[in-house]
């Protein structure tokens, strides 16, 4: 009993042993670093820059949402550097799934992909949704009253929209078509959308500064009553604040902060080209890079302008460029903006669907999700099934769900939960004090253990600085941001979860590529010399388990 378990434990822990000494490849290398930096700026820069700056700005910061950009891209650099140094040491498919498989081991790598697919299917279904409604506010709402007219879905209790989106099923398998077809078209649409956005972005940060107006960053009580006679004290702080460029204080600028990082999320899509870069050990580390920061730069400009065309209290936050440029006097300006989101808005859903059946292509291989999802097509050097698969997956949930429902989908363990939450309420004190001390001194371990690891010698073309300081903080800034999630995510995250646990333990464990490899030679660890992420130690000597 004692052998089986220790069996089941060590195949729960196995890691891929990588051999990098070759450049084979399924994939066709194609992708220059111009490439790499286009998809990252596009898949990152989506249709939130539009959005994102005018709500922060209004309801959490004030003119101090430049503070916000500036603290959120410092995160998402931090993540963003370890991600760098894991593409220059693993020039493989399969981004942080692999890095964890070759690292931590096989459950934890199926537990990061299962997740990256689950971002990437939600992602793209939801991009789609706004693509189109951005679309149909266009033109004046015709293709939604046409389908509610006569597609309307009345379903009790909201589980469907109410009405099927045939343009965003349509659009999402238009560019699985397009993705199937090959990598390097794909690349040509993507930076031709990301350039157009990145001018209509200059175009915006430009007429800010030259119409905007410094007061609006200086603005006191007396501005406020007098702009909007409104004396009520109550509303005036929840509406106005303090006045000044930090209005909220800087509780509002760490809380905008936890929302604009949200922004910079995409750039880990770079990391799923190792196997299409041309030279990816360099082109990988500076697309990564390049792409944050071009992103912060166009962020914090915008959200310079915006704050400084109009005061921060009269933004609107579902429009606010098109509405900052009327209250100026350029209303014609919202046609050039809607192009810019539209393209945003293509360039974002081409990001969140580019990576996915990378993903999945690297999970089948392995044999940790079905095999048949790795098949390659010969002639395009695609993963055509796995990207036929997650397209079509995509474009049902963003034809039959909203943007709202889509979030929703996996809140069944929520009952569970507040029952959970019930049971524990009464001892809630003693719960909450003992959870933080555990927390605390987990922590502490967890410091002491990562500073005690060799750490590697190897010559690489990008290495994390201040080692191990960098990665250690920004594991604490993203556990800081995941607290602020709230309980109904966590359910719907465990949902999620008990989906994935169901099919590694009922095929992937016993398929496990790793786990066949291993039964027929005695197993090594990922970390040796001929891994690119050896830190040192001498060879293993557990013995392969068989799944």
């Amino acid at each position: 009993m004692v052998d089986k378990m220790a069996s089941f434990g060590q195949a729960l822990l196995r890691r891929r042993v990588l051999d990098c000494s070759g450049e084979e490849t399924r994939f066709a290398r194609c992708l220059s670093t111009l490439d790499l930096v286009a998809l990252g700026v596009g898949s990152t820069l989506g249709a939130g820059v539009y959005v994102l700056a005018g709500e922060v700005a209004r309801e959490k910061a004030g003119p101090a949402i430049v503070l916000c950009f500036l603290v959120a891209a410092l995160s998402s650099m931090l993540a963003g550097l370890c991600y760098a140094e894991f593409g220059a040491r693993v020039p493989k498919t399969g981004s942080a799934y692999l890095y964890s498989y070759v690292t931590v081991g096989e459950i934890w790598a199926f537990i990061t992909g299962w997740n990256l697919i689950l971002s990437y299917v939600i992602g793209t279904a939801s991009v789609g949704r706004a693509w189109s409604s951005t679309f149909d506010n266009l033109v004046e709402q015709k293709i939604s009253t046409f389908f509610r007219a006569s597609m309307s879905m009345k379903v009790p209790g909201k589980v469907l929209a109410e009405y099927p989106d045939l343009f965003a099923l349509i659009l999402i398998l238009l560019l699985s078509g397009l993705l199937a077809f090959g990598v390097s078209e794909s690349a040509l649409v993507n930076k031709i959308f990301t350039g157009i956005n990145l001018i209509v972005l200059g175009f915006v940060i430009i007429s800010g500064f030259v119409k905007g107006n410094t007061a609006n960053w200086n603005l006191t009580y007396e501005d406020f009553v007098n702009d909007t006679n409104i004396t009520d004290p109550e509303w005036v702080e929840s509406t106005f604040g303090s006045g000044g460029f930090a209005p909220f204080g800087f509780g509002g600028i760490l809380s905008g902060a936890a929302t604009c990082f949200y922004a910079f999320v995409g750039f880990d899509c770079i990391a799923t080209t190792s196997e299409e870069a041309k030279n990816p050990k360099r082109s990988i580390p500076v697309g990564i890079v390049a792409s944050l920061l071009i992103c912060f730069f166009a962020y914090f400009g915008v959200s310079a302008a915006l704050t400084l065309m109009m005061p921060y209290y009269k933004l609107n936050t579902q429009s606010p460029l098109p509405e900052a440029f009327s209250y100026v006097g350029w209303a014609p300006a919202r046609y050039i903006v809607a192009v810019g989101s539209l393209c945003a808005l293509s360039t974002s859903l081409l990001g969140s669907m580019f990576p996915m059946p990378r993903v999945i292509y690297a999970m089948a291989e392995d044999g940790l999700l079905f095999r048949s999802l790795s098949r390659m097509n010969k002639r395009t050097k695609t993963p055509l099934l796995a990207t036929v698969v997650s397209g079509i997956v995509a474009a049902l949930m963003a034809f039959l769900f909203d943007l709202a429902a889509l979030v929703d989908l996996m809140s069944i363990g929520t009952l569970l939960a507040y029952s959970l939450v019930a049971v524990y309420i009464v001892n809630l004190e003693i719960v909450w004090v003992m959870a933080c001390v555990i927390l605390v001194l987990l922590c502490i371990l967890c410091v002491i253990v990562i500073c005690r690891q060799p750490e590697s010698k190897e010559a690489l073309t990008f290495k994390v600085p201040l080692l191990p300081w960098l990665p250690l903080f920004s594991i604490f800034v993203n556990i800081y941001l995941m607290m602020q999630l709230d309980v109904a995510t966590w359910c719907r995250f465990t949902v999620w979860m008990a989906i994935g646990f169901a099919i590694y333990f009922g095929y992937g464990i016993r398929n496990s590529t790793e786990g066949i490899n291993s039964s027929l030679r005695k197993y090594e660890p990922a970390l040796q010399n001929k891994s690119p992420i050896y830190i040192g130690g001498e060879e293993s000597e557990v013995e392969g388990i068989s799944p």
